[in-house]
């Protein structure tokens, strides 16, 4: 912009031009601006992928009505696939944010087993396994969620100022994570539990039980909050282009961080739901878990590269999920097969959201 000389002789009198006005826009609305275009750009981008999982969600419902006549029961569908999905959807939820924000997190799968465990030790006494302490599960379980807030702090702290791969130092974590996990318990599965941590398994408000209110409400609240709340769209913008994020006044740090600890508490949480469904809580408990959790996530159109997906996208990807696991079940499948399939179905989901991406760019061009 060229300034005129005559400015710094005295007080210029003219109303101010146009562009200068634009130019003197603060940095927060400019924040805001890079936000909400981050967001525009890229949710809008995946509403067609997300919604394709809607007929096959219907297709695997027609399919299941003729492979079993048992798969469109109300309580097959309730307890057998609702339910078993609540604890997968919340770290699903987890991840999502994380990813949209452009980065990973493989620890998640090992702060649902360490976290009710940690509770459980503090609680029990020594001859059931415990620690010995014998604290009330009101102090016990605040204190689990402190630890996955710690542990999602560290990650965050050593991704955002370091600039270690958070691929691998999530990896590191998770390893650490499951052999404290296995020697709090000595190896063995932990049971009789207070009813404080059996509540979140028993409850059934309105009949219909409380994991479903908590993966569906989890869900709404996340979807609305990542569309609307300015702090959801600097997420968008955070993993479309951090450096862009970081030039528009963004606190990316600040925001990864947050990103991090959030994760590890719905995880935590996440974990004390199946505690309670099971009401007991295993060394090995959610161990491989974040195979299945990618796997939901990707398919639901959430993006590996950052700034991409919605959560209705992750939620129809982790109801599509067990679906099929379901099905797979009810129809005799083994357990290492389904593994395999849902490996194939990250697979092809990668490749599907490169092909939409190559097509969407030379559309663009």
């Amino acid at each position: 912009m060229t300034i005129d000389n005559r400015s710094a002789a005295g007080p210029v009198s003219a109303p101010m031009h146009s562009t200068q006005k634009a130019n003197s826009v603060s940095a927060p609305a400019t924040e805001e601006a890079v936000s909400i275009a981050s967001e525009r750009k890229f949710n809008l981008g995946g509403a067609a992928r997300e919604l394709a999982l809607l007929p096959a969600i219907a297709a695997t419902i027609v399919l299941g009505s003729f492979l079993s006549p048992f798969f469109l029961t109300v309580n097959n569908l309730v307890n057998n696939v609702l339910v078993t999905s609540a604890v997968l959807g919340m770290v699903v939820l987890a991840e999502a944010v994380i990813l949209i924000a452009g980065k990973f997190d493989l620890s998640l799968e090992s702060i649902v087993g360490l976290a009710p465990m940690f509770a459980v030790w503090l609680v029990l006494p020594s001859a059931a396994g415990g620690g010995g302490f014998e604290f009330s599960p009101w102090v016990a379980i605040p204190a689990m969620f402190l630890l996955a807030a710690a542990i999602g702090l560290f990650n965050g702290a050593i991704v955002s100022y370091l600039k270690l791969n958070a691929f691998i130092v999530t990896l590191a974590t998770l390893i650490l994570m499951r052999g404290v996990t296995v020697g709090l318990a000595g190896g063995q599965t932990l049971s009789g539990l207070p009813d404080a941590f059996k509540f979140l398994g028993t409850a059934k408000p309105l009949g219909l039980s409380i994991q479903v209110w908590i993966f569906v409400g989890a869900f709404v609240l996340a979807a609305a909050f990542m569309k609307h709340h300015p702090t959801g769209r600097r997420l968008y913008a955070l993993g479309g282009n951090e450096a862009a994020a970081a030039a528009a006044g963004i606190r990316t740090r600040r925001l990864t961080i947050g990103a991090f600890v959030f994760g590890a508490l719905i995880a935590a949480f996440a974990g004390l739901m199946l505690t309670g469904r099971i009401a007991s809580v295993a060394s090995n408990q959610g161990e491989n878990l974040i195979f299945t959790v990618f796997a939901a996530a990707v398919i639901g159109g959430i993006s590996l590269e950052g700034g991409k997906g919605s959560m209705f996208g992750a939620m129809s990807g982790v109801v599509l999920l067990g679906l099929i696991q379901n099905l797979l079940v009810l129809s005799q499948v083994k357990s290492y097969w389904i593994e395999a399939f849902y490996g194939g179905i990250i697979l092809a989901a990668l490749v599907l959201n490169y092909v939409v991406s190559k097509a969407r760019t030379r559309a663009q061009a």
